[in-house]
């Protein structure tokens, strides 16, 4: 039992980083603390997804072009390999061997660009309202939005 929670430890950082993230955007009025809290948030995702995508004595998805060499393709991927595994060990042929998916960490590359992109638009938003309403509290600005809707003046 302990064993296994210790090998799965990444599962706990991703489940307390997700957990915090969405504390802080549920509790916080603040705006600025909310997109920290998105982006905590968001981040443990990534990891999660990372985790996940990795193969356990996976290789690189390289594919060397075969010319009827067979030992010369299985030299050059257990160089890719690196000392620590040796293609050789997993088949008598480059087809045996396992390969990682790069899938996941190409669409977490992607989902970062996209993240960074709506958190400086998130950021520019608050820029304005904080022009607009000389606060970034929540609470100040529904009272200030109450006020003008009610009254139809400036407070």
């Amino acid at each position: 039992m302990l064993t296994t929670i210790l090998e799965n430890y990444h599962y706990s950082v991703v489940i307390i980083l997700m957990m915090t993230g969405l504390y802080v955007v549920f509790s916080s009025r603040n705006l600025i603390k909310k997109l920290v809290g998105l982006s905590v948030f968001q981040t443990s995702v990534f990891l999660l997804y990372i985790t996940i995508g990795k193969v356990a004595g996976g290789q690189p998805p390289i594919l060397v072009e075969d010319k009827g060499d067979h030992h010369a393709s299985l030299d050059i991927a257990n160089k890719l390999a690196g000392a620590d595994a040796k293609v050789g060990d997993y088949g008598s042929h480059a087809s045996e061997i396992v390969y990682s998916n790069p899938l996941p960490h190409v669409l977490i590359l992607t989902a970062i660009v996209v993240g960074v992109a709506t958190l400086a638009i998130g950021l520019a938003l608050v820029v304005r309202i904080r022009e607009v309403y000389a606060t970034i509290e929540e609470d100040e600005i529904d009272r200030l939005d109450y006020q003008y809707n009610l009254e139809g003046t400036d407070a």
